[in-house]
């Protein structure tokens, strides 16, 4: 099904053309592509793609619920004139799934079941739309609807973002006079605050969680929860909190729209902007309108030029295209609809600042940046001539959990991710953005857990233990470079080996080794590299195919020391993203004993490295 969009509107939004008329446009082809996958009745979706670790039935439900909270969006943020079809759909859908005697009914909420994440978009859902649908539903409908969502009481979830489903699904039932228990909204709300790490992030659970879930999740609910509610004082923390984490988080996007790929369920694709409508509703935005929607409209436009959704107006399991590895076991091919919730600046009326407001630069359009953020052990690095965005990562791990096969999960170990790159996912997966010290049996060290160390203006540092081998790691970015620093502690006889981003491309990239540099460059200039800048026996490339969600030929250089010599040493690389018209430098590096660097940067200024028990770093300009 072909998407129809409305002229660009250069006037109105200079950056990127688009307006409210072209996010409507986008929700209706969106709703109306997955019609044909629709059961009778319409009570659940059954899209095309691989099936989830919960099967069809509860994949259909998911079909249903995450479309139905874009179609609540769009209805709500329409006063209800919205084709009067699309109202019958769910209405239709919302008799029939909660009729036990339907074949396509929906499963019944049991204890950490996937039903209980769709209850909460059917509630959410249900909350914005009531006039039109809930409230206008038969009184045995409604009956059953509220039976079904109360199935929630009681039920035990995972201790993670879950916890916020149960808080929304048992408001909603307060609202129409269900069963709902108010200690179990207020442990649900209770929980999130040991999770609350500062300066507006929330971990995902116990540990260092930190990904989009803050945003998408932890920030969202909460502050949804208390506009149901009505409860100012939560309402006023929540928007505190929130503040906080957009004057951050607007930096997460690259001048042409691209997320910065990192953590997991990136299925879920322009989800990424769903916190900063939510600052905008809130009336809890530190960014002006036009920057908001600046931001929003091009990461939107950003999948849409890209493949997503696909001819067929169907978002599938991918990033751009359909791309397995980077999803989760517990994702259906409904999952990516969670990707709905980039439509809440729906609900904002047309006349609202964020939709008339001519659209302002976003950060990356003025000036490079760079961003710390401590309660991640984030470093993030942007450039205003490429539009690229880095982000060095000395904090996040989530160290509960590991890969399916052993390897520490490449979407949160790595020490870099980027808005232009993703992690290798294939055989060479353990190369990319980490520093492995390799024993002579060739296997190499694993950056299960982070120890953060230090996060402070352009730096940060972490360590990690794997056996006998430490590795004590200090970045220092400069521009388009980050410049690490590895102390090194290892038998006698281990290769150190220094990975780079791994960058990928529809067509085959342009490769480069010499002495103490490769690189990777794709047709369009992007370039990938690595320098050995300190202790390095030479550089190399390693190729895949098929193992990268940006493209179906990938690379990553790297720097190798063949032979470490026992005991602590130190490596200097010099890692590089960058667009075309330029090429990596060669800062100057002077290293006095095992924990002191001096650093020539690539822009004149000077940066003095201790790597003791906490690293340090002064910079001189």
């Amino acid at each position: 099904m072909p998407l129809s969009l409305p002229a660009p509107d250069v006037r109105l939004s200079g950056h990127t053309g688009w307006t409210r008329a072209h996010w409507e446009a986008m929700a209706d082809h969106l709703l109306d592509s997955v019609v044909p996958y629709a059961s009778d009745g319409f009570a659940q979706f059954r899209l095309p793609g691989r099936a989830s670790r919960s099967g069809p039935v509860s994949d259909g439900l998911e079909g249903f619920a995450r479309t139905f909270l874009l179609a609540a969006f769009r209805i709500a943020g329409a006063g209800g004139q919205v084709p009067p079809e699309l109202l019958e759909r769910y209405a239709s859908g919302l008799a029939a799934g909660t009729d036990p005697a339907h074949p396509y009914a929906w499963p019944a909420l049991a204890d950490m079941s996937q039903q209980l994440v769709e209850a909460a978009s059917v509630a959410l859902a249900l909350h914005e739309t009531r006039p039109w649908l809930f409230d206008r539903l038969p009184p045995a409908v409604r009956e059953r609807v509220v039976e079904w969502l109360a199935g929630f009481v009681g039920r035990r979830t995972p201790d993670n973002n879950w916890v916020l489903f149960r808080v929304i699904v048992e408001q909603f039932l307060a609202e129409v006079g269900g069963p709902y228990s108010p200690g179990e909204i207020a442990g649900g709300l209770e929980r999130i605050e040991e999770w609350y790490a500062g300066d507006g992030w929330y971990s995902d659970g116990k540990g260092k969680n930190f990904d989009y879930y803050c945003g998408w999740a932890l920030h969202l609910y909460p502050s949804l929860w208390a506009r149901m509610s009505g409860d100012i004082v939560r309402q006023e923390l929540y928007a505190a909190r929130l503040h906080r984490f957009l004057d951050q988080y607007q930096h997460f996007f690259a001048a042409d729209g691209g997320p910065v790929h990192q953590g997991r369920s990136l299925t879920y694709r322009f989800a990424t902007v769903a916190p900063l409508w939510l600052g905008a509703l809130t009336g809890a935005s530190p960014l002006p309108p036009g920057r908001t929607r600046r931001i929003a409209s091009g990461v939107l436009r950003h999948f849409a030029e890209r493949g997503a959704p696909d001819e067929r107006g169907l978002l599938t399991l991918g990033w751009y295209d359909p791309f397995l590895p980077v999803t989760q076991d517990y994702s259906g091919p409904a999952s990516p609809y969670w990707a709905s919730k980039a439509f809440l600046g729906l609900l904002l009326p047309p006349a609202h600042p964020v939709w008339t407001e001519p659209e302002q630069a976003a950060p990356v359009d003025l000036a490079d940046q760079t961003v710390t953020m401590a309660a991640p052990g984030w470093l993030l690095h942007a450039t205003r001539a490429d539009g690229v965005v880095r982000l060095v990562n000395h904090g996040s791990d989530r160290d509960r959990v590991r890969h399916p096969d052993g390897v520490p999960d490449p979407h949160y170990l790595k020490y870099a991710y980027t808005s232009h790159t993703g992690p290798e996912l294939g055989t060479a997966k353990g190369v990319d953005n980490h520093l492995a010290v390799i024993a002579p049996d060739r296997t190499p060290s694993l950056r299960r857990r982070i120890e953060p160390l230090a996060v402070s203006d352009r730096f940060a540092a972490s360590a990690y233990q794997d056996g006998p081998v430490r590795v004590v790691t200090a970045s220092v970015v400069d521009g388009a470079a980050e410049i690490r620093i590895h102390r090194v502690t290892a038998p006698a006889g281990h290769q150190v080996r220094d990975g780079g981003h791994a960058l990928a491309a529809a067509l085959p990239l342009a490769l480069s080794e010499e002495g103490d540099l490769a690189l990777a460059r794709r047709p369009d200039g992007l370039t990938t590299a690595v320098r050995a800048l300190h202790g390095y026996t030479g550089t190399g490339l390693v190729t895949g195919a098929g193992t990268n969600a940006y493209g179906p030929h990938s690379a990553t250089p790297y720097a190798i020391a063949q032979a470490h010599p026992g005991g602590v040493a130190l490596y200097v690389t010099l890692v590089w993203l960058a667009g075309p018209g330029t090429d990596p430098p060669a800062p100057a590096v002077h290293v006095e004993g095992d924990a002191l660097v001096r650093l020539t940067l690539p822009s004149g200024d000077t940066a003095t490295v201790h790597l003791h028990d906490t690293p340090t770093c002064t910079l001189s300009r």
